[in-house]
């Protein structure tokens, strides 16, 4: 009898255990949670090489952590003018119909993605995902899962996707930061619809900028007119580049330095025919531990702002406003009752450095602040009047950018999931006793061309059930979204103007 409660107290213990220690894990950034899995399961480790270069232990080690995403996505023809993506719903329920019908036509487009946890989580590019309406995840082994969108944003063309699977090979991130130019490289992913493929090549430059994220030159006093508010960069480049052969479909893949450790998502190359010519761009990996966090935790990119509309000091800015820096960003405007503002920046200044570093181009300052969050702090060195001064500068938030995103249904759960086109949350124990509700995830972003935005439907709104079921996290929604019945998905919600019930059409 002693030995029978012996052994089931000590069961008790570890499966006590055992939940605490999920808990924690689920709590842990990606960054801790590779630390914890590397310390547990340490391997032999690859060394850089010297004399001749050898990658193939990088190469090896790599390889399987980077998978090919092949995206499904719904193309319209028009039948004499554009047309709504719920044209056949108002028909068939007699409501007005606005247009002639499209008829939809299927398009397929794939990319490459990188495995960062055994848990199945996926960062790629934006740009790979943004108009998908399947996704499909194939790694090195041949086995095959479907995707769901846990967050993405056009400003840092980064998306982190989620699939339901345990044990998976990933990657270990590096340090961006120490990354050197003339270093050597491997450049890992799907290029042309080839199977997993490397490549090798040095660093050839860091902190470029190509000009293909955003609206570049916002609010600049060179373009067609001054706006009446200086209007804050939001797009961030700060490229590394490399030589390293990337062509269509390595984008979203690994860069990798000769450790086997990830440095970069490829983004981009510079071609005048849209084949390898020479460059390829990298996404700094300390810039993509920042977003894939706030995408898992929040659903959305969570950006701290300075508040300043800036040039680069060059041969034209010297001569102009009669100063003679060489390097830093010269001042255009100043944001009202921005971060800048708040700290004694005001126009005319020359911003020269940050955390003590010289600001040689916008990318120094752009991917610094991009790494923190509204409410840090951040040191600034602005010249005036031909004197420096050091100030601290606390981050405001701004509004998050909306990003373009799915624009209709289509059969799965996770279709149907990525095509509501919102990004979600769990809600806290003190939004659910505030809404009096046992159950919620928060809508943290509504992307562009999603049934949400059709609908009206806004963020913030706590959603307590889809399809009549309780959903407390991500995986729930999807879930629910299994029972789908008629084509139509039934989302209950509740925010302060009270609880409101939409029915969504889904169209196959």
């Amino acid at each position: 009898m002693s030995l029978l409660i012996a052994a089931v107290g000590g069961a008790v213990a570890i499966g006590g255990y055992k939940l605490f220690e999920n808990k924690q894990n689920e709590q842990m950034t990606f960054e801790e949670k590779q630390k914890v899995y590397f310390a547990n399961n340490p391997g032999s480790e690859i060394l850089s090489s010297t004399g001749n270069p050898d990658f193939t232990e990088a190469a090896a080690a790599v390889s399987p952590g980077v998978v090919h995403i092949k995206v499904t996505m719904t193309r319209r023809a028009s039948q004499g003018g554009g047309g709504s993506p719920f044209d056949m719903f108002e028909e068939f329920f007699g409501m007005p119909q606005r247009r002639q019908q499209q008829q939809p036509r299927q398009a397929t487009a794939s990319g490459s993605g990188v495995l960062i946890s055994p848990d199945g989580y996926i960062v790629t590019n934006n740009h790979v995902v943004e108009d998908a309406d399947k996704i499909e995840v194939k790694l090195t082994d041949q086995r095959t899962f479907e995707a769901k969108v846990i967050g993405r944003d056009a400003d840092f063309d980064l998306a982190l996707l989620k699939v339901s699977a345990s044990s998976l090979p990933f990657v270990k991130f590096g340090d961006s930061d120490h990354v050197r130019i003339g270093e050597w490289v491997l450049a890992v992913g799907y290029p042309l619809s080839l199977q997993s493929t490397v490549t090798a090549g040095i660093v050839s430059a860091k902190g470029r900028q190509i000009g293909i994220l955003g609206e570049q030159g916002q609010g600049s006093p060179y373009g067609y007119g001054q706006p009446q508010e200086p209007i804050v960069r939001t797009a961030v480049e700060s490229f590394i580049q490399t030589d390293a052969v990337i062509n269509k479909g390595n984008s979203g893949g690994a860069l990798v330095n000769t450790r086997g450790e990830l440095i970069g998502i490829n983004a981009a190359i510079a071609s005048p025919t849209g084949v390898y010519a020479g460059y390829g761009f990298a996404i700094p990996v300390n810039l993509v531990k920042k977003i894939v966090n706030d995408f898992k935790e929040f659903g959305t990119v969570q950006r701290g702002y300075v508040g300043v509309n800036f040039r680069e000091v060059n041969a034209a800015i010297r001569e102009e406003f009669k100063i003679d820096d060489i390097h830093g960003l010269y001042v255009f405007d100043v944001v009202k009752d921005g971060a800048a503002a708040a700290a004694g920046i005001q126009k005319g200044d020359v911003l020269t450095k940050v955390e003590g570093n010289i600001i040689y181009s916008s990318s120094d300052l752009q991917e610094r602040v991009a790494r923190l969050n509204p409410g840090d702090k951040l040191k600034l060195t602005y010249k005036r009047d031909g004197k420096e001064r050091d100030v601290t500068v606390t981050l405001k938030a701004q509004d998050t950018k909306k990003s373009a995103t799915e624009e209709e249904a289509s059969a799965s759960a996770t279709e149907i999931f990525n095509k509501l086109g919102a990004s979600f949350t769990p809600a806290s124990d003190a939004q659910k006793k505030k809404f009096g509700v046992n159950s919620g995830v928060v809508i943290t972003q509504v992307h562009r061309g999603g049934m949400f935005e059709y609908f009206g439907v806004e963020r913030g709104l706590v959603v307590t059930h889809v399809n009549g079921k309780p959903v407390n996290s991500v995986d729930d929604v999807e879930s629910a979204l299994g029972s789908t019945k008629r084509n139509i998905v039934r989302v209950t919600g509740v925010s302060e103007s009270g609880t409101t019930e939409f029915n969504f059409p889904i169209q196959y």
